[in-house]
């Protein structure tokens, strides 16, 4: 017992000799000091990091009002690349394209339609088969279906809206199978190729137009290229608009030189007939 009282009296005083030393009592508390700020960082750490969770969280379930959802269709839909309305790319031929202004005489002459004893300037691309058969025509792009209708001179015809201004035309339709207010997606069958009586020589056939804000751009530069780049194409559109008042002035001036010639040629007839008699 007396070993036992001596080793705890032992102890006693020597934690009392520790204590009696000068740098003891602050080196307790600066020990002390730091083990509590690194309690109170750790807490704090970890709540931080619980709350940047519940924040992606939030973002990635976020609905459309926060706009996450909208930016990312809109994204989506610049980077869709422009096809032609066919499936079968390798069998189509074209039968008239799109009148160029800026194009080579002989390019300008394949792209006059004759309907009406006129010449009338294409505003887009007449697609057929090599083999002259049907085919299904498909949505060059995504989009909403804007218009149908059957139009005397043209044949059926769908519109399909897109984003900023820019639609799609496909005329000399049959068997339509959108109706107005339909979404549909890039190479979705829209309808089959048919006839129209503004080209009877080109058989069966689609009439293709890409427009931005209204306007008719040649659709041979923005196939198989990003819509983005159509978005981008003032250049083009200010171009084809300029054209497109141009054409319209030549078409008159046309239509106005055949009047005339017929005229003369009611004359002349007339004059031989007075001749005779």
């Amino acid at each position: 017992m007396r070993e036992e009282e001596k080793k705890r009296i032992s102890k006693k005083s020597g934690f009392k000799r520790f204590l009696s030393k000068r740098w003891a009592l602050p080196a307790i508390y600066l020990a002390s000091a730091a083990i509590l700020l690194i309690a109170v960082l750790w807490f704090q750490n970890s709540n931080e990091d619980s709350a940047g969770s519940g924040d992606i969280k939030v973002q990635e379930h976020g609905s459309s009002g926060n706009g996450i959802n909208e930016e990312s269709i809109e994204v989506g839909s610049k980077v869709e690349n422009v096809m032609l309305p066919v499936d079968d790319v390798d069998s189509v031929v074209v039968k008239t394209d799109f009148y160029d202004k800026n194009g080579s005489k002989e390019s300008q002459e394949k792209a006059l339609i004759f309907y009406d004893n006129k010449y009338h300037m294409n505003r887009g691309i007449d697609l057929a088969m090599e083999n002259g058969n049907a085919f299904e025509v498909v949505a060059a792009l995504s989009g909403k279906v804007s218009k149908v209708e059957d139009d005397a001179l043209l044949g059926n015809t769908v519109v399909i809206e897109h984003q900023n201004g820019i639609t799609t035309h496909y005329q000399s339709l049959t068997d339509i199978d959108v109706k107005v207010g339909d979404e549909v997606v890039k190479g979705q069958v829209i309808a089959k190729a048919g006839k129209s009586t503004l080209n009877e020589d080109a058989g069966v056939h689609v009439h293709f137009e890409i427009r931005k804000e209204g306007i008719a751009v040649n659709p041979n530069n923005y196939i198989g290229k990003s819509v983005a780049t159509i978005l981008e194409a003032e250049a083009d559109v200010k171009e084809n608009s300029q054209n497109n008042d141009e054409l319209k002035q030549e078409e008159a001036d046309v239509e106005e030189e055949d009047l005339s010639s017929e005229h003369s040629t009611e004359e002349d007839s007339v004059d031989e007939s007075t001749e005779q008699e």
